[in-house]
Protein backbone atom coordinates (compact mmCIF):
# COMPACT_ATOMS: atom_id res chain seq x y z
CA UNK A 1 0.00 0.00 0.00
CA UNK A 2 2.74 2.52 0.72
CA UNK A 3 4.60 1.59 -2.39
CA UNK A 4 1.72 2.29 -4.21
CA UNK A 5 0.94 5.82 -2.65
CA UNK A 6 4.49 6.56 -2.93
CA UNK A 7 4.58 5.47 -6.62
CA UNK A 8 1.35 7.83 -7.08
CA UNK A 9 2.85 10.53 -5.37
CA UNK A 10 5.86 10.23 -7.46
CA UNK A 11 3.69 10.40 -10.73
CA UNK A 12 1.85 13.26 -9.16
CA UNK A 13 4.89 15.02 -8.66
CA UNK A 14 6.24 14.60 -11.93
CA UNK A 15 3.01 15.88 -13.41
CA UNK A 16 3.17 19.03 -11.39
CA UNK A 17 7.11 19.76 -12.21
CA UNK A 18 6.18 19.36 -15.98
CA UNK A 19 3.23 21.46 -15.74
CA UNK A 20 5.12 23.93 -13.57
CA UNK A 21 7.99 24.24 -16.32
CA UNK A 22 5.75 24.44 -19.07
CA UNK A 23 3.37 27.56 -17.72
CA UNK A 24 5.94 30.01 -19.04
CA UNK A 25 7.46 29.33 -22.39
CA UNK A 26 11.19 30.72 -22.33
CA UNK A 27 11.90 34.12 -24.10
CA UNK A 28 14.44 32.85 -26.58
CA UNK A 29 11.53 30.72 -28.22
CA UNK A 30 9.08 33.52 -27.90
CA UNK A 31 11.79 34.64 -30.46
CA UNK A 32 11.86 32.17 -32.90
CA UNK A 33 8.22 31.44 -32.64
CA UNK A 34 6.42 28.04 -31.80
CA UNK A 35 8.00 25.41 -33.06
CA UNK A 36 5.69 21.88 -33.99
CA UNK A 37 7.10 20.29 -30.90
CA UNK A 38 6.11 23.00 -29.16
CA UNK A 39 2.43 23.27 -30.67
CA UNK A 40 2.09 19.27 -29.86
CA UNK A 41 3.02 18.92 -26.45
CA UNK A 42 0.32 22.03 -26.03
CA UNK A 43 -2.23 19.63 -27.65
CA UNK A 44 -1.11 16.61 -25.40
CA UNK A 45 -1.17 18.84 -22.38
CA UNK A 46 -5.01 19.85 -23.49
CA UNK A 47 -6.09 16.64 -24.16
CA UNK A 48 -5.54 15.66 -20.19
CA UNK A 49 -5.67 19.29 -18.66
CA UNK A 50 -8.19 20.80 -20.94
CA UNK A 51 -6.96 23.80 -22.65
CA UNK A 52 -7.64 26.56 -20.47
CA UNK A 53 -4.59 24.89 -18.83
CA UNK A 54 -2.63 26.54 -21.64
CA UNK A 55 -3.97 29.74 -22.20
CA UNK A 56 -2.05 32.04 -19.73
CA UNK A 57 1.18 30.89 -20.69
CA UNK A 58 -0.01 31.28 -24.38
CA UNK A 59 -1.38 34.56 -23.17
CA UNK A 60 1.79 35.61 -21.39
CA UNK A 61 3.86 34.41 -24.71
CA UNK A 62 1.78 36.53 -27.57
CA UNK A 63 2.27 39.46 -25.00
CA UNK A 64 5.66 39.10 -24.68
CA UNK A 65 5.83 39.14 -28.34
CA UNK A 66 4.16 41.75 -28.97
CA UNK A 67 5.79 44.31 -26.27
CA UNK A 68 9.36 42.98 -27.41
CA UNK A 69 8.48 43.60 -31.06
CA UNK A 70 9.22 40.00 -31.67
CA UNK A 71 9.03 38.88 -35.48
CA UNK A 72 6.46 35.94 -34.79
CA UNK A 73 3.62 37.95 -32.78
CA UNK A 74 1.29 36.97 -35.32
CA UNK A 75 2.05 33.32 -34.34
CA UNK A 76 1.82 33.42 -30.95
CA UNK A 77 -1.08 35.90 -30.87
CA UNK A 78 -3.35 33.67 -33.01
CA UNK A 79 -1.83 30.27 -31.35
CA UNK A 80 -3.21 31.90 -27.96
CA UNK A 81 -6.82 32.70 -29.61
CA UNK A 82 -7.01 28.94 -30.77
CA UNK A 83 -6.37 28.12 -26.94
CA UNK A 84 -9.31 30.62 -25.67
CA UNK A 85 -11.56 29.37 -28.53
CA UNK A 86 -10.95 25.64 -28.00
CA UNK A 87 -10.60 26.01 -23.85
CA UNK A 88 -14.47 27.89 -24.40
CA UNK A 89 -17.09 26.20 -22.79
CA UNK A 90 -20.01 25.13 -24.88
CA UNK A 91 -22.40 26.89 -22.72
CA UNK A 92 -21.04 29.81 -22.42
CA UNK A 93 -20.26 29.96 -26.31
CA UNK A 94 -23.86 29.76 -26.41
CA UNK A 95 -24.42 32.52 -24.63
CA UNK A 96 -22.55 34.87 -25.71
CA UNK A 97 -23.84 33.71 -29.41
CA UNK A 98 -27.45 34.49 -29.02
CA UNK A 99 -26.37 37.42 -27.16
CA UNK A 100 -24.64 39.03 -30.61
CA UNK A 101 -26.81 37.74 -32.93
CA UNK A 102 -29.84 39.18 -31.05
CA UNK A 103 -27.36 42.60 -31.13
CA UNK A 104 -26.98 42.31 -34.74
CA UNK A 105 -30.56 41.94 -35.31
CA UNK A 106 -29.79 38.67 -37.94
CA UNK A 107 -31.92 36.03 -36.42
CA UNK A 108 -34.46 34.74 -38.83
CA UNK A 109 -37.00 32.13 -38.95
CA UNK A 110 -34.89 29.63 -40.73
CA UNK A 111 -32.79 29.11 -37.58
CA UNK A 112 -33.60 26.72 -34.62
CA UNK A 113 -36.07 28.16 -32.10
CA UNK A 114 -34.53 26.84 -29.09
CA UNK A 115 -30.69 25.65 -28.04
CA UNK A 116 -29.73 23.33 -25.96
CA UNK A 117 -26.72 23.54 -22.98
CA UNK A 118 -24.80 21.20 -22.19
CA UNK A 119 -21.75 20.35 -20.38
CA UNK A 120 -17.93 20.26 -22.34
CA UNK A 121 -15.90 23.03 -24.29
CA UNK A 122 -15.37 24.06 -28.01
CA UNK A 123 -12.41 21.60 -28.34
CA UNK A 124 -14.60 18.51 -27.97
CA UNK A 125 -15.68 19.48 -31.60
CA UNK A 126 -11.92 18.94 -33.43
CA UNK A 127 -9.61 15.86 -33.19
CA UNK A 128 -6.49 16.09 -32.18
CA UNK A 129 -5.14 15.68 -35.91
CA UNK A 130 -7.18 18.49 -36.64
CA UNK A 131 -6.35 20.78 -33.69
CA UNK A 132 -2.45 20.42 -35.01
CA UNK A 133 -3.74 20.93 -38.56
CA UNK A 134 -5.14 24.25 -37.51
CA UNK A 135 -2.75 25.13 -34.66
CA UNK A 136 0.30 24.65 -36.75
CA UNK A 137 -0.64 26.58 -39.63
CA UNK A 138 0.18 30.20 -39.00
CA UNK A 139 -1.28 31.68 -42.04
CA UNK A 140 -4.46 29.81 -41.57
CA UNK A 141 -4.91 30.66 -38.44
CA UNK A 142 -4.73 34.68 -39.25
CA UNK A 143 -7.47 34.13 -41.84
CA UNK A 144 -9.70 32.41 -39.65
CA UNK A 145 -9.47 34.79 -36.46
CA UNK A 146 -9.71 37.68 -39.11
CA UNK A 147 -12.28 36.73 -41.11
CA UNK A 148 -14.55 35.61 -37.64
CA UNK A 149 -17.38 37.17 -36.63
CA UNK A 150 -19.56 37.29 -33.54
CA UNK A 151 -22.12 36.12 -35.06
CA UNK A 152 -20.63 32.97 -36.90
CA UNK A 153 -22.12 29.95 -34.56
CA UNK A 154 -18.58 28.96 -32.93
CA UNK A 155 -19.21 25.30 -32.29
CA UNK A 156 -21.16 24.77 -35.80
CA UNK A 157 -17.94 26.23 -37.55
CA UNK A 158 -15.37 24.35 -35.67
CA UNK A 159 -17.80 21.54 -36.61
CA UNK A 160 -17.45 21.49 -40.26
CA UNK A 161 -14.17 22.30 -40.34
CA UNK A 162 -13.73 18.59 -38.74
CA UNK A 163 -15.59 17.34 -41.19
CA UNK A 164 -13.94 18.74 -44.25
CA UNK A 165 -10.60 18.05 -42.66
CA UNK A 166 -11.60 14.28 -41.53
CA UNK A 167 -12.83 13.50 -45.33
CA UNK A 168 -9.51 14.66 -47.03
CA UNK A 169 -7.07 15.84 -44.57
CA UNK A 170 -4.50 17.07 -47.81
CA UNK A 171 -7.04 18.35 -49.56
CA UNK A 172 -7.91 20.39 -46.31
CA UNK A 173 -4.60 21.49 -46.26
CA UNK A 174 -4.35 22.87 -49.88
CA UNK A 175 -7.42 24.52 -49.85
CA UNK A 176 -7.72 26.21 -46.23
CA UNK A 177 -9.14 29.51 -46.91
CA UNK A 178 -12.11 27.56 -48.91
CA UNK A 179 -12.84 25.44 -45.82
CA UNK A 180 -12.77 28.24 -44.03
CA UNK A 181 -15.50 30.00 -46.27
CA UNK A 182 -17.93 27.19 -46.04
CA UNK A 183 -17.30 27.11 -42.39
CA UNK A 184 -18.68 30.53 -41.46
CA UNK A 185 -21.59 30.15 -44.20
CA UNK A 186 -22.75 26.80 -43.62
CA UNK A 187 -22.70 27.41 -40.03
CA UNK A 188 -26.28 28.92 -39.90
CA UNK A 189 -29.04 28.01 -42.43
CA UNK A 190 -29.89 31.29 -44.39
CA UNK A 191 -33.07 33.26 -44.77
CA UNK A 192 -36.26 32.45 -46.01
CA UNK A 193 -35.90 35.71 -48.22
CA UNK A 194 -32.33 34.76 -49.31
CA UNK A 195 -31.10 35.22 -52.15
CA UNK A 196 -34.34 37.33 -52.96
CA UNK A 197 -38.30 36.95 -51.89
CA UNK A 198 -39.69 36.71 -55.03
CA UNK A 199 -39.58 32.92 -55.31
CA UNK A 200 -41.52 30.60 -52.75
CA UNK A 201 -39.79 28.53 -50.78
CA UNK A 202 -41.86 25.36 -52.45
CA UNK A 203 -39.81 26.15 -55.63
CA UNK A 204 -36.74 27.40 -54.24
CA UNK A 205 -35.96 25.33 -50.70
CA UNK A 206 -33.03 27.54 -50.11
CA UNK A 207 -31.15 24.77 -48.37
CA UNK A 208 -27.04 24.64 -48.75
CA UNK A 209 -25.08 21.29 -49.43
CA UNK A 210 -23.69 19.78 -46.97
CA UNK A 211 -20.30 21.68 -46.55
CA UNK A 212 -17.55 18.36 -47.17
CA UNK A 213 -19.63 17.61 -50.33
CA UNK A 214 -19.91 21.56 -51.23
CA UNK A 215 -15.71 22.09 -50.23
CA UNK A 216 -14.67 18.45 -52.40
CA UNK A 217 -17.21 20.05 -55.22
CA UNK A 218 -14.77 23.07 -55.90
CA UNK A 219 -11.49 21.90 -54.87
CA UNK A 220 -11.56 19.30 -57.43
CA UNK A 221 -13.03 21.45 -59.89
CA UNK A 222 -10.15 23.76 -59.51
CA UNK A 223 -7.85 21.16 -59.23
CA UNK A 224 -8.80 19.83 -62.63
CA UNK A 225 -9.23 24.02 -64.10
CA UNK A 226 -12.84 23.96 -64.61
CA UNK A 227 -13.04 26.85 -62.48
CA UNK A 228 -12.43 30.41 -63.96
CA UNK A 229 -10.69 31.84 -60.93
CA UNK A 230 -7.75 29.99 -59.07
CA UNK A 231 -9.37 29.42 -56.04
CA UNK A 232 -6.22 28.62 -54.12
CA UNK A 233 -5.19 32.37 -54.68
CA UNK A 234 -8.62 33.78 -53.30
CA UNK A 235 -8.73 34.24 -49.46
CA UNK A 236 -12.49 32.76 -47.45
CA UNK A 237 -12.98 36.72 -47.05
CA UNK A 238 -13.81 36.72 -51.07
CA UNK A 239 -14.83 32.94 -51.48
CA UNK A 240 -17.66 33.65 -48.86
CA UNK A 241 -19.14 34.74 -52.01
CA UNK A 242 -18.64 31.77 -54.26
CA UNK A 243 -19.80 28.72 -51.53
CA UNK A 244 -23.65 30.58 -50.72
CA UNK A 245 -25.47 28.89 -52.93
CA UNK A 246 -29.63 28.49 -52.66
CA UNK A 247 -29.63 25.51 -55.91
CA UNK A 248 -28.12 21.78 -55.62
CA UNK A 249 -24.96 21.00 -57.17
CA UNK A 250 -25.99 19.46 -60.04
CA UNK A 251 -27.54 23.07 -61.15
CA UNK A 252 -23.93 24.22 -61.04
CA UNK A 253 -23.05 21.86 -63.54
CA UNK A 254 -25.73 22.65 -65.76
CA UNK A 255 -24.45 25.94 -65.95
CA UNK A 256 -21.12 25.54 -66.46
CA UNK A 257 -22.03 23.42 -69.86
CA UNK A 258 -24.90 25.99 -70.60
CA UNK A 259 -23.61 29.74 -69.66
CA UNK A 260 -20.53 30.84 -72.54
CA UNK A 261 -19.53 33.94 -70.78
CA UNK A 262 -16.03 34.10 -69.65
CA UNK A 263 -14.04 36.65 -67.13
CA UNK A 264 -14.00 38.95 -69.59
CA UNK A 265 -17.66 39.33 -69.77
CA UNK A 266 -19.60 37.46 -67.82
CA UNK A 267 -21.94 40.67 -67.52
CA UNK A 268 -23.60 38.93 -70.46
CA UNK A 269 -24.86 36.14 -68.28
CA UNK A 270 -27.62 39.22 -66.91
CA UNK A 271 -28.82 39.23 -70.67
CA UNK A 272 -29.06 35.27 -71.35
CA UNK A 273 -32.27 35.40 -69.86
CA UNK A 274 -35.01 37.72 -71.69
CA UNK A 275 -37.07 40.02 -69.91
CA UNK A 276 -40.36 39.65 -69.74
CA UNK A 277 -42.12 43.01 -69.75
CA UNK A 278 -45.35 41.65 -69.45
CA UNK A 279 -44.74 40.20 -65.79
CA UNK A 280 -44.02 43.66 -65.28
CA UNK A 281 -47.18 45.28 -67.25
CA UNK A 282 -49.53 42.65 -64.81
CA UNK A 283 -47.55 43.27 -61.59
CA UNK A 284 -46.29 39.89 -61.38
CA UNK A 285 -43.40 39.87 -58.95
CA UNK A 286 -42.98 36.32 -57.73
CA UNK A 287 -41.62 33.71 -60.14
CA UNK A 288 -45.28 31.88 -62.10
CA UNK A 289 -42.91 29.04 -62.61
CA UNK A 290 -43.22 25.44 -61.42
CA UNK A 291 -39.77 25.35 -60.59
CA UNK A 292 -36.64 27.63 -60.11
CA UNK A 293 -34.21 25.72 -62.10
CA UNK A 294 -31.83 27.68 -64.16
CA UNK A 295 -32.61 26.09 -67.53
CA UNK A 296 -36.58 27.40 -66.72
CA UNK A 297 -35.42 30.34 -65.98
CA UNK A 298 -33.62 30.85 -69.35
CA UNK A 299 -36.47 29.41 -71.68
CA UNK A 300 -39.35 30.84 -69.61
CA UNK A 301 -37.62 34.48 -69.34
CA UNK A 302 -38.03 36.21 -65.94
CA UNK A 303 -37.50 40.05 -64.59
CA UNK A 304 -34.53 41.78 -63.10
CA UNK A 305 -34.52 39.51 -59.79
CA UNK A 306 -34.68 36.61 -62.18
CA UNK A 307 -31.66 37.77 -64.17
CA UNK A 308 -29.39 38.53 -61.34
CA UNK A 309 -30.11 35.24 -59.61
CA UNK A 310 -29.13 33.52 -62.61
CA UNK A 311 -26.15 35.36 -63.24
CA UNK A 312 -24.65 35.02 -60.42
CA UNK A 313 -25.89 31.46 -59.23
CA UNK A 314 -23.97 31.06 -63.07
CA UNK A 315 -20.86 32.50 -62.14
CA UNK A 316 -20.92 30.40 -59.06
CA UNK A 317 -20.69 27.17 -60.74
CA UNK A 318 -17.96 28.65 -62.89
CA UNK A 319 -15.85 29.50 -59.70
CA UNK A 320 -16.37 32.97 -59.96
CA UNK A 321 -17.53 34.87 -56.59
CA UNK A 322 -20.58 36.77 -57.29
CA UNK A 323 -22.99 39.03 -54.95
CA UNK A 324 -26.16 39.48 -55.43
CA UNK A 325 -28.19 43.07 -55.27
CA UNK A 326 -31.60 44.54 -54.63
CA UNK A 327 -31.96 48.19 -55.04
CA UNK A 328 -34.69 51.05 -55.80
CA UNK A 329 -34.62 53.78 -58.60
CA UNK A 330 -36.44 56.25 -60.04
CA UNK A 331 -39.30 53.90 -61.48
CA UNK A 332 -39.11 50.46 -59.49
CA UNK A 333 -37.58 48.34 -57.94
CA UNK A 334 -34.46 46.58 -59.67
CA UNK A 335 -31.47 43.82 -59.32
CA UNK A 336 -28.24 43.20 -60.63
CA UNK A 337 -24.83 41.59 -59.38
CA UNK A 338 -21.59 41.91 -59.33
CA UNK A 339 -18.23 39.34 -59.53
CA UNK A 340 -14.43 39.35 -59.45
CA UNK A 341 -12.99 39.85 -62.47
CA UNK A 342 -9.94 38.38 -64.33
CA UNK A 343 -8.30 41.27 -62.77
CA UNK A 344 -9.15 40.54 -59.57
CA UNK A 345 -11.15 43.37 -59.43
CA UNK A 346 -14.76 43.45 -58.34
CA UNK A 347 -17.41 44.67 -60.98
CA UNK A 348 -20.47 45.73 -59.00
CA UNK A 349 -22.72 47.05 -61.43
CA UNK A 350 -23.80 44.37 -63.81
CA UNK A 351 -27.25 44.71 -64.84
CA UNK A 352 -27.27 48.28 -63.31
CA UNK A 353 -28.94 51.00 -65.81
CA UNK A 354 -26.75 54.16 -64.77
CA UNK A 355 -29.71 56.24 -66.32
CA UNK A 356 -32.10 55.16 -63.48
CA UNK A 357 -29.92 56.65 -61.31
CA UNK A 358 -30.29 53.95 -58.71
CA UNK A 359 -29.46 55.12 -55.16
CA UNK A 360 -27.84 51.92 -53.56
CA UNK A 361 -28.01 48.39 -53.22
CA UNK A 362 -28.60 46.09 -50.48
CA UNK A 363 -26.87 42.39 -50.50
CA UNK A 364 -26.59 39.96 -48.13
CA UNK A 365 -23.13 38.80 -46.02
CA UNK A 366 -23.62 35.13 -46.77
CA UNK A 367 -21.90 35.19 -43.38
CA UNK A 368 -23.58 36.93 -41.11
CA UNK A 369 -27.24 36.58 -43.14
CA UNK A 370 -27.20 40.17 -42.65
CA UNK A 371 -27.28 43.18 -45.25
CA UNK A 372 -23.99 44.54 -46.21
CA UNK A 373 -22.80 47.70 -45.40
CA UNK A 374 -21.69 50.35 -47.85
CA UNK A 375 -18.17 50.31 -46.71
CA UNK A 376 -18.00 46.68 -45.92
CA UNK A 377 -18.59 46.25 -49.93
CA UNK A 378 -15.69 49.17 -50.78
CA UNK A 379 -13.77 47.32 -48.32
CA UNK A 380 -14.09 44.21 -50.37
CA UNK A 381 -13.58 45.66 -54.16
CA UNK A 382 -10.35 47.78 -52.23
CA UNK A 383 -8.66 44.50 -51.02
CA UNK A 384 -6.67 47.15 -48.74
CA UNK A 385 -7.11 43.89 -45.83
CA UNK A 386 -4.37 41.95 -47.48
CA UNK A 387 -1.80 44.38 -47.48
CA UNK A 388 0.93 43.71 -44.48
CA UNK A 389 0.18 47.46 -43.54
CA UNK A 390 -3.45 46.80 -42.45
CA UNK A 391 -2.41 43.06 -41.09
CA UNK A 392 -0.02 44.76 -38.47
CA UNK A 393 -3.04 47.70 -38.05
CA UNK A 394 -5.18 44.63 -36.57
CA UNK A 395 -2.45 43.47 -34.18
CA UNK A 396 -2.38 46.66 -32.65
CA UNK A 397 -5.90 46.52 -32.83
CA UNK A 398 -6.32 43.06 -31.14
CA UNK A 399 -3.67 43.58 -28.19
CA UNK A 400 -5.13 47.22 -27.53
CA UNK A 401 -8.50 44.69 -26.95
CA UNK A 402 -6.27 42.53 -24.78
CA UNK A 403 -4.99 45.44 -22.92
CA UNK A 404 -8.22 47.05 -21.87
CA UNK A 405 -9.58 43.41 -20.93
CA UNK A 406 -6.92 43.17 -19.02
CA UNK A 407 -7.47 47.03 -17.18
CA UNK A 408 -4.11 48.89 -18.54
CA UNK A 409 -5.81 51.29 -20.30
CA UNK A 410 -2.88 53.08 -21.04
CA UNK A 411 -1.48 50.70 -22.78
CA UNK A 412 -4.64 50.05 -24.78
CA UNK A 413 -4.57 53.34 -25.66
CA UNK A 414 -0.38 53.54 -27.11
CA UNK A 415 -1.55 49.88 -28.96
CA UNK A 416 -4.62 51.50 -30.36
CA UNK A 417 -3.22 54.91 -31.61
CA UNK A 418 -0.52 52.51 -33.40
CA UNK A 419 -3.61 50.52 -35.50
CA UNK A 420 -4.66 53.53 -36.71
CA UNK A 421 -1.68 55.04 -37.43
CA UNK A 422 -0.50 52.17 -39.57
CA UNK A 423 -3.65 52.16 -41.64
CA UNK A 424 -6.50 54.44 -41.17
CA UNK A 425 -9.14 52.18 -42.45
CA UNK A 426 -8.75 50.10 -39.60
CA UNK A 427 -12.06 50.67 -38.32
CA UNK A 428 -11.65 48.12 -35.18
CA UNK A 429 -8.62 49.94 -34.71
CA UNK A 430 -10.87 53.50 -34.19
CA UNK A 431 -13.72 51.59 -31.88
CA UNK A 432 -11.14 49.95 -29.62
CA UNK A 433 -9.53 53.30 -29.75
CA UNK A 434 -13.07 55.54 -28.61
CA UNK A 435 -12.88 53.06 -26.04
CA UNK A 436 -9.58 52.85 -24.65
CA UNK A 437 -9.73 56.81 -24.72
CA UNK A 438 -13.07 56.53 -22.36
CA UNK A 439 -11.34 54.59 -20.03
CA UNK A 440 -8.11 56.34 -19.73
CA UNK A 441 -9.78 59.47 -19.16
CA UNK A 442 -13.15 61.12 -18.80
CA UNK A 443 -11.52 63.87 -21.14
CA UNK A 444 -14.44 64.72 -23.88
CA UNK A 445 -12.04 67.04 -25.75
CA UNK A 446 -9.55 63.78 -25.87
CA UNK A 447 -12.61 62.19 -27.45
CA UNK A 448 -14.14 64.82 -29.83
CA UNK A 449 -10.41 64.99 -31.13
CA UNK A 450 -10.47 61.42 -31.95
CA UNK A 451 -13.61 61.29 -33.56
CA UNK A 452 -12.84 64.39 -36.03
CA UNK A 453 -9.72 62.38 -36.62
CA UNK A 454 -11.82 59.36 -37.38
CA UNK A 455 -14.53 61.72 -39.55
CA UNK A 456 -10.94 62.84 -41.84
CA UNK A 457 -10.16 59.33 -41.88
CA UNK A 458 -13.47 57.64 -43.25
CA UNK A 459 -14.52 60.85 -45.76
CA UNK A 460 -14.55 58.35 -49.09
CA UNK A 461 -16.99 55.91 -47.06
CA UNK A 462 -19.79 58.01 -46.19
CA UNK A 463 -21.64 55.50 -43.82
CA UNK A 464 -18.87 55.79 -41.73
CA UNK A 465 -18.22 59.33 -41.81
CA UNK A 466 -21.82 59.36 -40.94
CA UNK A 467 -21.73 56.97 -37.98
CA UNK A 468 -18.32 58.69 -36.17
CA UNK A 469 -20.17 62.48 -37.34
CA UNK A 470 -23.05 61.39 -35.03
CA UNK A 471 -20.74 60.61 -32.42
CA UNK A 472 -19.06 64.01 -33.06
CA UNK A 473 -22.31 65.69 -32.64
CA UNK A 474 -23.49 64.11 -29.43
CA UNK A 475 -20.22 64.87 -27.90
CA UNK A 476 -20.55 68.73 -28.83
CA UNK A 477 -23.86 68.92 -27.41
CA UNK A 478 -22.29 67.08 -23.93
CA UNK A 479 -20.09 69.90 -24.25
CA UNK A 480 -22.55 72.82 -24.60
CA UNK A 481 -21.32 73.70 -27.93
CA UNK A 482 -25.07 73.24 -29.36
CA UNK A 483 -23.90 75.68 -32.32
CA UNK A 484 -20.89 73.85 -33.25
CA UNK A 485 -22.98 70.58 -32.80
CA UNK A 486 -25.83 71.82 -35.39
CA UNK A 487 -23.08 73.53 -37.56
CA UNK A 488 -21.62 69.93 -37.89
CA UNK A 489 -25.10 68.44 -38.56
CA UNK A 490 -26.03 70.89 -41.27
CA UNK A 491 -22.80 70.39 -43.06
CA UNK A 492 -23.81 66.57 -43.29
CA UNK A 493 -26.58 66.87 -44.65
CA UNK A 494 -25.53 69.43 -47.24
CA UNK A 495 -22.96 67.01 -48.08
CA UNK A 496 -24.45 64.29 -48.93
CA UNK A 497 -28.08 65.78 -50.13
CA UNK A 498 -27.02 65.75 -53.58
CA UNK A 499 -25.00 63.05 -54.28
CA UNK A 500 -26.33 60.26 -51.60
CA UNK A 501 -30.06 60.52 -51.92
CA UNK A 502 -30.00 57.42 -50.05
CA UNK A 503 -28.59 58.77 -46.83
CA UNK A 504 -31.06 61.61 -47.26
CA UNK A 505 -34.09 59.32 -46.89
CA UNK A 506 -32.83 57.45 -43.69
CA UNK A 507 -32.73 60.25 -42.38
CA UNK A 508 -36.28 61.31 -43.25
CA UNK A 509 -37.57 58.19 -42.33
CA UNK A 510 -35.65 58.39 -38.32
CA UNK A 511 -37.22 61.71 -38.37
CA UNK A 512 -40.88 60.73 -39.28
CA UNK A 513 -40.21 57.48 -36.95
CA UNK A 514 -39.23 59.43 -34.05
CA UNK A 515 -42.48 61.76 -34.55
CA UNK A 516 -44.27 58.49 -34.73
CA UNK A 517 -43.27 57.55 -31.62
CA UNK A 518 -43.50 60.23 -29.43
CA UNK A 519 -46.09 62.68 -30.73
CA UNK A 520 -49.29 63.09 -30.85
CA UNK A 521 -51.41 62.57 -34.31
CA UNK A 522 -51.49 66.12 -35.53
CA UNK A 523 -47.81 66.94 -34.54
CA UNK A 524 -47.45 63.68 -36.59
CA UNK A 525 -49.06 64.63 -39.67
CA UNK A 526 -46.90 68.28 -39.51
CA UNK A 527 -43.60 66.79 -39.37
CA UNK A 528 -44.24 64.26 -42.12
CA UNK A 529 -45.58 67.23 -44.27
CA UNK A 530 -42.15 69.28 -43.88
CA UNK A 531 -40.37 66.45 -44.16
CA UNK A 532 -42.23 64.91 -47.12
CA UNK A 533 -41.93 69.07 -48.55
CA UNK A 534 -38.01 69.28 -47.76
CA UNK A 535 -36.51 66.19 -48.30
CA UNK A 536 -39.11 64.45 -50.89
CA UNK A 537 -39.39 66.42 -53.76
CA UNK A 538 -38.35 64.63 -56.93
CA UNK A 539 -38.03 61.31 -54.79
CA UNK A 540 -39.18 58.27 -55.98
CA UNK A 541 -40.05 54.32 -54.55
CA UNK A 542 -37.03 54.44 -52.02
CA UNK A 543 -38.77 57.13 -50.48
CA UNK A 544 -42.03 55.68 -50.67
CA UNK A 545 -41.44 52.82 -48.94
CA UNK A 546 -38.94 54.04 -46.08
CA UNK A 547 -41.18 57.63 -45.24
CA UNK A 548 -44.18 57.21 -46.69
CA UNK A 549 -45.94 53.71 -46.74
CA UNK A 550 -44.78 53.20 -43.15
CA UNK A 551 -46.47 56.63 -41.92
CA UNK A 552 -49.49 55.47 -44.15
CA UNK A 553 -50.29 52.46 -42.66
CA UNK A 554 -49.00 53.86 -39.39
CA UNK A 555 -52.02 56.65 -39.61
CA UNK A 556 -54.32 53.83 -40.62
CA UNK A 557 -53.57 51.51 -37.92
CA UNK A 558 -55.02 54.57 -35.47
CA UNK A 559 -57.85 54.90 -37.09
CA UNK A 560 -57.12 57.80 -39.02
CA UNK A 561 -57.93 56.64 -42.40
CA UNK A 562 -58.90 59.96 -43.71
CA UNK A 563 -55.79 61.57 -42.60
CA UNK A 564 -54.16 58.54 -44.36
CA UNK A 565 -55.49 59.15 -47.72
CA UNK A 566 -54.49 62.67 -47.57
CA UNK A 567 -50.57 62.19 -46.70
CA UNK A 568 -50.45 59.57 -49.51
CA UNK A 569 -52.51 62.18 -51.75
CA UNK A 570 -49.67 64.81 -50.47
CA UNK A 571 -47.25 62.36 -51.75
CA UNK A 572 -48.30 61.34 -54.85
CA UNK A 573 -48.54 65.27 -55.94
CA UNK A 574 -44.60 65.72 -53.86
CA UNK A 575 -42.43 62.84 -55.16
CA UNK A 576 -41.49 61.58 -58.64
CA UNK A 577 -44.69 59.68 -59.94
CA UNK A 578 -44.61 58.30 -63.60
CA UNK A 579 -48.12 56.76 -64.95
CA UNK A 580 -47.90 53.13 -65.14
CA UNK A 581 -44.89 52.64 -63.47
CA UNK A 582 -44.42 50.66 -60.63
CA UNK A 583 -44.37 53.62 -57.77
CA UNK A 584 -47.99 54.55 -59.13
CA UNK A 585 -49.16 51.12 -59.35
CA UNK A 586 -48.24 50.81 -55.78
CA UNK A 587 -49.68 53.99 -54.42
CA UNK A 588 -52.92 53.14 -56.59
CA UNK A 589 -52.97 50.02 -54.54
CA UNK A 590 -52.18 51.27 -51.44
CA UNK A 591 -55.36 54.05 -51.68
CA UNK A 592 -57.90 51.24 -52.89
CA UNK A 593 -56.34 49.07 -49.70
CA UNK A 594 -57.38 51.95 -47.41
CA UNK A 595 -60.53 52.85 -48.48
CA UNK A 596 -61.65 49.05 -48.35
CA UNK A 597 -59.94 48.03 -45.67
CA UNK A 598 -58.33 45.57 -47.30
CA UNK A 599 -54.98 44.44 -45.27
Amino acid sequence: MLKRLALLALLLGTRVAWAQEDAVIPAAEIARGPSPARITTLVNRAATQGWGSVVPALRTAARQAYETNSGYVPAWYYLYRWAEMLATPYNQALTDWIAAVEKAGVAHPNMSSTYAYHPGALSAQLSREAQLALLGNVALSEEFFTLLSPVDCPWEVLAILQKIYQQDPALFADYGSLALAIAVVYDVPPPPNWPHGQVSATVLPRKLPAPEQAFAYWAKLDRTGATLQHLRRLPASELKFLVDIAVPLSELDWARLNVPSGLGDFEKAYLMVKYRKDRLEQNVDAWPGADYRLASILAQGGICVDQAFFASTAGKAKGIPTIMFLGAGLDGRHAWFGYLDGNQHWQLDCGRYAEQKFISGIAYDPQTWGNMNDHELLFITERFRALPTYKLSDIHAAFATEYLFAGEPALALKAAHEAVNRDRRNLAGWNVLLEAQAAASPDLRAREAILRDAVLAFQKYPDLEIAFSRQLVEVLRQRGETSLAAFEEQRLGTKYQATRGDLSIEQAAATVDRSMKADDVATQIKVYNRVLDTAGQGQAIDFYDKVVAPFVLHLASVNQVPAALQSLDRARRTLRVEAGKQLDLEMADMAVRLKTGRK
